[in-house]
């Protein structure tokens, strides 16, 4: 068991160009709901058995409180990078105009990070839509796309010169087929159809707030960040090769085929008319936008076999040992495997890991969590995105999911991913042992030029 973050010198994570930072959301760690409109998370947390623990965000961690404390955790443990999303129910009405007092935090978050030299990644949709936009259809509507380009223009005047990359949406296949498709997500709604149409309008809207970004902030770096689960057959017969390309194709490849292609993947074809995604003349090219950067997030890898049941596309097999808290597979070697098959098949930008990480069943005892396992998780997957970097892959930098412990969607306050121990009774901060290392590594680099 590796209790160290150590590199080589040589590697190519540790030269100055290179990014570490951390990652939050939001709803996960914002609270403060009483100063912004409700979110289609505030819905679903109401809904009985929705959440695990039967908890809500409206306090999480207390970060629009505390978020000069939680900056300089991010100074303590010396990352180059902080990336961070914009709750657009808090800075937007139902009107459309900004709600000034919601700028106003975030831009003095922007400018407290920037005077420290921490480059802020700002993501604009990590998945609280407002509920408003929820109530006139959602993902499901075809003008929310038109309202989130909207919205990204107002924020990116607003905030001017302070950001350095923007991502438009963070893992629009959770929002879409979690939160539409089978409902474990907000808002619970459930249907291949409904998945299949929150998903075109989701990238649609990326593609329309990437245009806004280049008007409205020319001088930062523009992208999007994709969940990644790469598919594995179960056995080598023919049956269960076909279905894990398809499930390839139907998890992640129908998200990165239209934003670097332009059109969705072969098995669109295997849909019912009526399950097929509603695109309009024009929409591909939309969506197909030039990226500057792809944000890449990645936690397992999964088994599939040839379908069961009538109309199924694929069976997928649970996940095997060994396994993390919230029960999904530690298989480093997926990341490399990854990132080797996008740089193979798409001609990429720069690549930035921008979520990766591991729930650990956590216990702080006598002001330490001594979290070897999660250190282990973190040394393994460096190493995986070394390899690939040795193999032509270019990746630009690494953010640890989490900077601490939050609201964890359906499973609330139970599962921790965070590298910062929250006490949520008391909200009292402890860097774990896992963000100790973290420091002792970036100690070790040279800082990136500001």
């Amino acid at each position: 068991m590796t209790t160290t973050l150590a590199l080589s010198s040589r590697s190519p994570l540790m030269e100055g160009s290179f990014l570490f930072g951390t990652a939050t959301s939001s709803f996960q760690i914002e609270g403060d709901a009483e100063n912004r409109l409700e979110c289609i998370w505030d819905t679903f947390c109401r809904r009985p058995g929705a959440i695990a623990d039967h908890s809500n965000g409206l306090s999480a961690c207390e970060h629009v409180k505390r978020w000069k404390e939680d900056v300089m955790l991010l100074k303590t443990l010396g990352v180059d990078a902080y990336r961070f999303s914009i709750s657009w129910p808090r800075v937007m009405t139902e009107a459309g105009t900004l709600n000034q007092a919601g700028i106003d935090f975030y831009v003095a978050l922007l400018d407290e990070l920037n005077a420290l030299k921490v480059k802020p990644f700002v993501t604009l949709y990590h998945w609280d839509l407002p509920q408003y936009l929820e109530d006139r259809g959602g993902w499901l509507n075809r003008q929310t796309a038109f309202e989130f380009k909207k919205y990204v223009s107002k924020v990116a005047q607003a905030f001017g010169d302070r950001v350095y990359a923007y991502a438009t949406l963070n893992e629009p296949f959770c929002s879409a087929y979690l939160g539409y498709e089978v409902g474990v997500h907000a808002p619970g709604r459930k249907g291949r159809q409904l998945g299949r149409g929150a998903a075109h309008h989701l990238l649609l809207a990326h593609g329309l707030g990437m245009q806004a970004l280049k008007a409205d902030a020319p001088n930062a770096r523009h992208g999007i960040v994709l969940n990644f689960t790469p598919c594995y057959a179960n056995s080598s017969g023919k049956g269960d090769i076909t279905a894990a390309e398809k499930a390839d194709q139907y998890i992640n490849q129908w998200y990165m085929q239209p934003v670097m292609e332009g059109r969705y993947p072969d098995v669109i074809n295997e849909l019912d008319d009526g399950d097929k995604p509603p695109v309009e003349d024009g929409d591909m090219a939309i969506i197909c936008q030039p990226l500057d950067f792809l944000g890449v997030n990645f936690y397992t890898r999964l088994f599939y076999s040839a379908p069961k049941q009538p109309g199924e596309l694929y069976y997928e097999h649970a996940h095997r040992a060994p396994m993390t808290d919230i029960g999904w597979e530690i298989y480093p070697q997926a990341l490399t495997d990854l990132l080797l098959s996008l740089h193979n098949r798409y001609k990429l930008p720069p690549v930035y890991i921008t979520e990766n990480g591991a729930a650990m069943a956590d216990e702080l005892t006598d002001g330490e969590v001594k979290d070897d396992k999660r250190i282990d998780y973190y040394a393994q997957h460096l190493k995986a995105v070394e390899a690939a970097m040795r193999k032509g892959v270019n990746v630009s930098g690494y953010f640890a999911w989490s900077l601490m412990d939050n609201f964890e969607w359906a499973e609330g306050y139970e599962k921790r991913f965070g590298i910062v121990y929250v006490d949520f009774a008391t909200q009292t901060r402890t860097l774990k042992n896992s963000a100790l290392a973290f420091k002792q590594l970036l100690a070790r680099r040279t800082r990136p030029p500001a």
